[in-house]
């Protein structure tokens, strides 16, 4: 198997599934205990690591979302806790649902040991969200450490899109706008400020994706086949475990 067909594979599950524990039920719930609402806790939950900052710090570190929107969480959250506070409760969040979620993974341990190898060789250079997931210290227990662990993978991906976007000519709002073009009032977008996207940019946001893809190359290809093996049978069957419906 080639690092480009084990980055297709796995990345796109982590995309899609490591940031379920944002608004999981438990995740609400330690939100509200610390007299947050939903946006603030997601605000400076994720964003908490990066420390005391201003919200356009946080802002370009998240992209995509209009920063007067994530600014204005921030504030309001910060001002009842500290960010760094704020962040780890909210990483401490993940390994919740990876308990509720993840316990009965079959080989979690091999999945877990694949994810932690490339963890630690993901080079946080220029990466401001991702340096500070992995400033957090991770959980002991293999099911809290599997979600945490894949939720800071989605982070390093998504960090060095934001890269790749910018190298590759490309806005914030145009890449959102061409990637979830339904979803931009929901990042705080109003139909007045939507961008011009034309074939050009749309062509620039392939090179973008492939870009991103070719920055995920080196952290992915220290596995071996044994551990690539496991990395995407652990990916698959996590993948299946947060897909399914609540009990």
């Amino acid at each position: 198997m080639t690092n480009e067909e084990l980055v297709g594979i796995v990345c796109p599950i982590f995309n899609d599934y490591s940031y379920k524990y944002y608004f999981s039920p438990s995740t609400i719930a330690v939100g509200k205990s610390l007299g947050l609402k939903g946006m603030e806790f997601y605000v400076a939950g994720r964003g908490g690591a990066l420390g005391d900052c201003d919200g356009s710090v946080v802002a370009a570190a998240f992209g995509y979302f209009n920063p007067i929107i994530i600014n204005a969480a921030w504030t309001l959250a910060i001002a009842k806790h500290p960010a760094r506070a704020l962040g780890s409760a909210h990483y401490e969040c993940a390994a919740v649902l990876g308990r509720e979620k993840l316990s009965a993974l079959p080989d979690l341990a091999e999945f877990v040991s694949a994810m932690q190898k490339v963890f630690d060789a993901m080079d946080p250079d220029g990466l401001a969200l991702f340096a500070a997931f992995k400033s957090l210290p991770l959980v002991d227990d293999l099911p809290g450490r599997a979600m945490q662990l894949a939720a800071s993978l989605r982070e390093y991906r998504g960090s060095a899109h934001l890269v790749a976007v910018r190298a590759s000519g490309v806005s914030g709002i145009q890449a959102h706008f061409v990637k979830r073009p339904k979803d931009m009032k929901m990042f705080g977008w109003a139909e007045s400020e939507y961008p011009h996207v034309d074939d050009e940019t749309r062509a620039r946001m392939v090179t973008a994706e492939n870009l991103t893809n070719a920055l995920c190359i080196t952290p992915y290809s220290v596995l071996n086949q044994t551990q690539r093996a496991s990395l995407i049978t652990g990916a698959k069957a996590f993948e299946a475990a947060l897909a399914a419906p609540d009990a």
